[in-house]
């Protein structure tokens, strides 16, 4: 999934953007309070990482903005600063879960993983689908109690249509989730992507919404 991480220090930007590509997320980087606003709020994101300290725009304001224009990804506030107060009032501005620095990478994949989880209504890690087990923890997947490989595309993709079950995902979302934007974007890419997932999972777990797009279903026999 696409992922902003809004972050000034270079170093810390840097060890967080390569373990979060590690961990099967798109990442978009930026530096600047005033950049980071408008990326956010042109483009598509699953969840944000965004720190306070920002040149150009604070990370408060930039927050407060994007609330304020209906731009709901869940959001993870990063900073040096501990005072209570100040984490109060970023919870309060709209933020779905605190980090102070010094930070350990493990703490702040989980607290990614559980909000992406709350923001789609999904309170456990594992989610299932007819015979379809995929743990978000381990990245793992199992179909019928067996073991299924996923490259880290598939893996994307699957948990993209995972967290958004209820919905009917468009291959335009599809694109901006799993492709960098430096990518070409060929229309054919994901349902090619598809295509080999469907010969993975099995029949009838991944549904084409015609002129719509795709939706995962516990699966069919037909």
């Amino acid at each position: 999934m696409r992922l902003l991480l809004v972050e000034d220090d270079p170093l810390i930007s840097r060890d967080v953007a390569a373990v979060l590509s590690k961990n099967g997320y798109l990442v978009d980087t930026e530096a600047n309070g005033e950049e980071a606003w408008f990326k956010g709020d042109v483009e598509e994101y699953a969840v944000v990482i965004l720190d306070l300290g920002l040149p150009g725009m604070d990370g408060l304001s930039v927050l407060k903005r994007w609330r304020e224009n209906n731009r709901n990804f869940p959001v993870l506030i990063l900073t040096a600063r501990g005072n209570w107060s100040e984490r109060v009032e970023g919870i309060d501005a709209g933020a779905d879960d605190y980090l102070v620095k010094p930070f350990q990478m493990e703490e702040l994949l989980a607290r990614l993983r559980a909000i992406v989880r709350r923001a789609s209504g999904q309170a456990s890690p594992v989610i299932t689908a007819g015979n379809m087990r995929l743990d978000t923890r381990t990245k793992s997947l199992t179909v019928n109690g067996s073991p299924v490989e996923l490259s880290p595309m598939e893996y994307r993709c699957l948990h993209f249509l995972a967290l958004n079950r209820d919905k009917v995902v468009s291959q335009m979302e599809l694109t901006e989730q799993l492709y960098a934007q430096d990518f070409e974007r060929d229309s054919n890419s994901v349902e090619v992507l598809i295509a080999r997932m469907r010969r993975k999972l099995g029949k009838g777990i991944i549904k084409t919404k015609r002129g719509f797009g795709y939706t995962l279903s516990d699966g069919d026999n037909s």
